[in-house]
């Protein structure tokens, strides 16, 4: 997908009127509780594909993608009209897996923390297996420094 200036202007305006449609003019029963996050248009501006999240169930992801795809075409009327481009671009709707990799990050990050608190607690209670310094000093001789002093 393109990220020219004016794809992305146009972008934002097709999120604009397809929010703006699915809250206001789309009343089809099967639609729940959509968010448009985000639309990318290829750089001839022929295709835009529309990514959306549902609240809710799978029951309710279903039926708001039935209800989408019958609504398809009354959205892209739309879109050419608001766009006011020659050719108006097809349009096809993706459910953005956002919530779900967001879940699923949380509850890694959940699982990092608890394992981090088992570390943690495991070394408060640890000890050395030796000495508490492991590296060796030099002996310093008492005989070395006896013997230098009977000389003076």
């Amino acid at each position: 997908m393109a990220d020219t200036p004016r794809a992305r202007k146009i972008a934002e305006r097709i999120q604009q009127v397809v929010a703006q449609m699915l809250d206001t003019r789309i009343k089809d029963p099967r639609l729940g509780f959509v968010t448009v996050t985000e639309v990318r248009v290829t750089g001839d501006l022929q295709h835009a594909d529309v990514f959306y999240t549902v609240l809710g169930d799978e029951e309710a992801r279903t039926g708001s993608a039935a209800a989408l795809a019958s609504a398809k075409g009354l959205i892209r009327s739309e879109v050419g009209k608001a766009t006011g481009i020659r050719l108006t671009p097809t349009i096809d709707f993706h459910l953005d897996a956002v919530p779900e990799t967001a879940a699923q990050l949380a509850s890694a990050l959940a699982e990092a923390q608890r394992r981090d608190a088992e570390v943690a607690a495991l070394a408060a209670r640890a000890s050395y297996a030796g000495e508490a310094d492991p590296y060796r000093r030099p002996v310093e001789d008492d005989e070395d420094d006896a013997g230098t002093a009977d000389r003076a």
